[in-house]
């Protein structure tokens, strides 16, 4: 049950500051692409993306995007557009791309949180290759039925996650 449960939660990557990251020790910051950092479909990051990847890298926090999408040019085009390292493809919740991350980016896995919006595969992958989990509530879930049955299942560890605790 454990493993289903993050560490954090936060109704948006907004809410998480490079100054709370940088007291609990985090350098290295993998993020969920699709209904983390912008909604489904939505080819580059906002200005409010980039404004925050800048507050986190004003504290020492790194940006990478870990993304589970199948078509390589999605995270990679979205990644070039926010100036930030990637893995896509990642096969969360496996842990091979978040030891990989991790290594290229020479910290440990004390100094690594993953912020996502899904129980089953960012909070679960994090969870299993030990490092601080973050669960964002998902930014859109309209147009698509299988995001409300994935969601659905979700909300009993949503419910048990964190105890409610914030950043």
């Amino acid at each position: 049950m454990a493993l289903f449960r993050a560490d954090y939660l936060a109704d948006s990557i907004h809410q998480v500051s490079g100054a709370a990251l940088e007291r609990r020790g985090i350098r290295l910051l993998l993020a969920d692409l699709d209904n983390t950092l912008v909604p489904y479909g939505v080819p580059l990051p906002d200005e409010g993306v980039k404004a925050w990847r800048d507050e986190l890298h004003a504290h020492g926090v790194t940006l990478f995007i870990l993304s589970n999408n199948r078509h390589e040019s999605r995270p990679r085009i979205f990644a070039e557009g926010l100036d930030v390292p990637y893995i896509g493809h990642a096969g969360k919740p496996k842990t091979p791309s978040f030891v990989r991350a991790m290594e290229r980016m020479g910290v440990t896995k004390e100094q690594t949180a993953i912020i996502g919006d899904q129980i089953f595969t960012d909070v679960l992958g994090g969870n299993r290759a030990g490092v601080t989990t973050i669960l964002v509530k998902p930014i859109r879930l309209a147009g698509n039925p299988g995001r409300y049955v994935r969601y659905a299942a979700e909300l009993p560890f949503r419910l048990l996650s964190a105890g409610g605790k914030r950043l």
